[in-house]
């Protein structure tokens, strides 16, 4: 049976595998700190009104996962729910795993969020195609960032 939900403690290895695979692939721009990867798991499992962490599992497999972030926008007029993260095992890819957790965020926030958000490599084709099949298209914007380093 396949199933999302939320991160529980047992998953930090299936978790950290995976996002390692995710950072080493081409869909983001830049590696992240080890470090990082285990504030998110801990800040998810706490329940953090910040990021949420949702496993894709199939039976006992864990098969994917998803971090969602969430922000509030005057703009839009309310929340903001910005994925993150979407990973799915490359042998899981092209069965539909993808639409399976956009249908379930679209619906776990239905009637709250004002607008969802993603981020997307230029060289990640097969994903761009996923989101504009959804209903996501380019932001007339340009996205600028200013990175703070801790000491």
């Amino acid at each position: 049976m396949s199933m999302i939900r939320d991160f529980i403690a047992s998953d930090w290895s299936d978790y950290l595998s995976m996002s390692r695979l995710f950072y080493a692939s081409d869909a983001v721009s830049h590696p992240v700190a080890e470090s990082h990867l285990r504030t998110t798991f801990d800040l998810a499992l706490q329940g953090s009104p910040f990021v949420r962490g949702l496993m894709l599992t199939q039976g006992d497999e864990a098969i994917g996962y998803g971090l969602l972030s969430f922000t509030y926008s005057n703009e839009a007029g309310g929340l903001v729910v910005w994925m993150e993260e979407l990973y799915i095992a490359l042998e899981r890819r092209g069965q539909g795993w993808g639409k399976q957790f956009f249908a379930f965020v679209h619906e776990e926030y239905r009637g709250c969020a004002r607008r969802f958000r993603l981020e997307v490599t230029a060289v990640n084709t097969r994903a761009i195609a996923l989101y504009r099949s959804l209903g996501y298209g380019d932001v007339p914007y340009l996205l600028m960032g200013r990175e703070e380093v801790s000491p």
